[in-house]
């Protein structure tokens, strides 16, 4: 059987035994496109331990994705917090400036009250808040992702809707914090958008093919 990869060539593909994505440098358009690890499930009678092994192999890839995703969410949980003290801090840098423009009004021609209102500390406070605040629309999409497909199943109140227990889902326990947060993320978004601003809600969310 031959195949359609370039050859000598360090390159990734799929391995046609166990399904994966592995690395390959192929010498010929014969050579098997099977990894090393699957080489020996290679014949029919072969077939059970293929089985077995696979599902080990599976198994324990998933057992990462898991991880990465617990990992990602409590990364995301810290980075959100940060963000939200940043933006606090710069809406009041931005108001208190607002407050000098203000209070010297009356003393101030009008060119004078122009420049201070285009002063570069006040811009720059301005292009912080707003690029901290798409930063947190950023990180709540993606755990808006996440809670879709981490939350209690409606009909088994037992279970994750991934399927595991309820009580031992690192990633329901990760997200169950966030929940009220994010609702009110989301109700806010769902404003912005239906009065048609720019809002931060992922192009995905059934509310925007409304």
């Amino acid at each position: 059987m031959t195949h359609n990869y370039p050859l000598h060539q360090d390159i990734q593909a799929q391995c046609l035994c166990c399904l994966s994505a592995q690395p390959f440098t192929f010498t010929s358009a014969t050579d098997q496109v099977v990894c090393p690890q699957c080489v020996r499930h290679i014949g029919a009678e072969k077939s059970e331990r293929r089985d077995r092994e696979h599902v080990t192999a599976w198994a324990a890839r998933f057992a990462e994705e898991q991880q990465a995703n617990t990992d990602f969410a409590a990364v995301s949980v810290a980075v959100i917090g940060g963000k939200d003290a940043e933006i606090a801090a710069l809406t009041g840098q931005v108001a208190q400036l607002g407050k000098v423009v203000t209070g010297n009004f009356d003393h101030t021609t009008v060119g004078g009250v122009r420049e201070l209102l285009e002063n570069d500390l006040i811009k720059r406070a301005e292009r912080k808040a707003q690029l901290a605040g798409k930063q947190v629309d950023w990180a709540m999409a993606v755990i808006w992702r996440l809670s879709g497909m981490h939350r209690v199943d409606p009909v088994h109140a037992q279970l994750c809707l991934c399927e595991k227990s309820s009580v031992r889902c690192a990633e329901l326990a990760a997200l169950e914090p966030m929940r009220q947060a994010l609702t009110d993320w989301e109700s806010k978004n769902l404003r912005l958008a239906r009065s048609g601003q720019q809002h931060g809600l992922p192009a995905e969310h059934p509310e925007l093919s409304n």
